[in-house]
């Protein structure tokens, strides 16, 4: 049985597992101030271009949303994200768990506008009851977006001069981050996001390693005691090497960006193939995630022989699936998918 679920099926890169083997005998401090967390993050820095930055390890991508989250809001604020935004759709309402509410604003392609946010904003103000109402504290992107969308230097230029005329941090779900750096339409780099962001995460889970996300508070503002708010959220490993070692070896001799290469080079082979057989696209994803229309019977024959990712129903008799490829997708899976569809 093929399997283009997800892109965290796989275990971790083989590097990482020599690394976490070589090292596992060390007896080291815990929480995250080992040696090997203080080099990988020396090393995110370095990649980030911004030596001041405060980094931090968090289990995974929900814990990391819904503690930055909850670290950058007032108890009365919400933040503004699109409605087809991971937080919005797919974390079980964890941020709502946190006693904040998501503000959900119309998406297009996956992606808020500078506009629309801005707008936002400006009609909440300008509401005389808006004291009684959730105050929008930040807004929510990410990149990629879950339809596998972009944001363009300029989208995130123009986002991040709104959010500073309203005193709202900019935070960036980096989940699937490597593969949209390695994008050929991306036009971001790592030091871009650093400096247009307060906030992002360095996903791993979902990049060559068994877990762990790598939060970045770029301009050395993370809040005040933020270590504890993590451990408040159950995000904080006392065996922090486990992320140290990981996140050191990723970013050692670029390996975070190598190993996602594969990802946008296997989707790639796949979207032309089929194009080539017809097959109806529905969004056109530049990155790992390749959402097709399909008949449903044809649906039903292809999950006989492939597991594929539901994502919604098109029309009574049409369901929309996704694809998505990793840094460990195989050339001859790719090559027996197109031969079942």
């Amino acid at each position: 049985m093929l399997d283009f679920v997800n892109d965290y099926s796989e275990g971790a890169h083989e590097k990482i597992l020599q690394r976490l083997l070589e090292t596992n005998m060390e007896k080291l401090s815990g929480y995250g101030t080992d040696q090997y967390c203080e080099s990988a993050k020396q090393k995110i820095r370095e990649a980030c271009e911004c030596p001041e930055a405060d980094i931090y390890f968090l289990v995974g991508g929900t814990q990391t949303n819904a503690t930055v989250i909850d670290a950058l809001l007032e108890q009365y604020e919400g933040v503004v994200s699109a409605d087809t935004g991971h937080i919005s759709t797919h974390e079980a309402g964890a941020i709502e768990a946190s006693a904040h509410k998501v503000l959900a604003i119309p998406h297009k392609n996956g992606k808020v506008t500078a506009k629309a946010v801005k707008q936002y904003f400006a009609d909440f103000y300008a509401d005389g009851n808006h004291e009684h109402m959730v105050f929008p504290g930040m807004v929510y992107i990410s990149h990629p977006t879950e339809y596998g969308t972009l944001y363009s230097k300029k989208e995130l230029e123009e986002l991040s001069i709104v959010c500073h005329e309203y005193d709202a941090p900019l935070y960036l779900d980096g989940a699937r981050l490597g593969y949209g750096l390695v994008s050929e339409e991306n036009d971001v780099t790592l030091a871009d996001i650093a400096s247009l962001c307060d906030a992002f995460y360095i996903g791993g889970t979902k990049v060559g390693a068994l877990c762990g996300e790598a939060v970045v508070f770029p301009k050395n503002n993370a809040p005040k005691h933020f270590m504890t708010i993590i451990k408040q959220h159950g995000a904080l490993l006392a065996k922090g090497r486990l992320l140290g070692v990981q996140f050191d070896t990723l970013f050692t001799d670029d390996l975070y960006l190598t190993i996602s290469k594969n990802a946008i080079k296997t989707a790639n082979t796949l979207k032309e193939a089929l194009k080539e057989k017809g097959y109806t696209f529905y969004i056109d994803s530049p990155t790992n995630q390749i959402f097709l229309v399909l008949e449903d019977e044809r649906l039903k024959q292809l999950e006989e022989e492939a597991a594929v990712s539901f994502w919604e129903k098109a029309d009574d008799n049409h369901t929309i699936i996704r694809l998505a490829t990793s840094w460990a997708t195989k050339e001859e899976e790719i090559k027996a998918l197109i031969e079942i569809l």
